[in-house]
């Protein structure tokens, strides 16, 4: 068997951190090889706490993988048509998910380990992740960071709106291991 086909059958650890944010946002997920990209792009929406609000894509290798449009300025590459075995096969692979096109969320995925499924374990699921997951539209990294100075300082002038918007209970440090698997819980790979 082709080191490619045994990796389909084995369960990628995997490591999705939100670029450039500072401190760093990410999860860890562990996903079956054989997940494909579209599948890819909803756990990943779930586990980081995303809307699907927005178009999104994976660029791996130079190729643009989403859902084909008739609008699409671009040719992109169908992503149900390609598992996560067939475009990152072994350890260490990266590529790239971007989410919201204006805001430009993207997010490197490493393959941190390929390993055999447990017994009685349901995948996908987190098993760790890091700080909370940003509001959608508030600008991309930086608008996010403008936000979090923003609702740190009374004074500032965008204060007020980003307390209406946000709330006062928005804590960035935050993530909820329990939130994000009940999320993926119902998911069918």
């Amino acid at each position: 068997m082709s080191p490619k086909r045994s990796s389909c059958k084995m369960i990628y650890q995997i490591k999705v951190t939100l670029r450039d944010s500072h401190p760093p946002i990410w999860r860890r997920l562990q996903v079956p090889g054989w997940t494909n990209l579209n599948q890819l792009h909803w756990i990943i929406q779930f586990s980081m706490g995303w809307t699907n609000s927005h178009l999104h894509q994976f660029i791996i290798d130079g190729k643009y993988y989403s859902e084909p449009s008739p609008f699409d300025f671009e040719p992109v590459v169908d992503e149900r048509k390609f598992k996560l075995c067939d475009v990152a096969p072994a350890e260490k692979d990266k590529f790239v998910y971007e989410y919201d096109f204006g805001d430009s969320w993207r997010h490197v995925i490493l393959v941190e380990k390929i390993m055999p499924p447990e017994k009685g374990v349901h995948y996908p699921r987190c098993i760790k992740g890091r700080r909370a997951c940003p509001p959608e539209d508030v600008g991309g990294v930086w608008g996010y960071e403008g936000m979090l100075a923003a609702l740190k300082d009374p004074s500032h002038p965008e204060h007020e709106m980003y307390m209406e918007w946000i709330g006062d209970d928005f804590d960035p440090a935050a993530f909820d291991l329990k939130e994000a698997n009940a999320a993926l819980e119902n998911m069918k790979i």
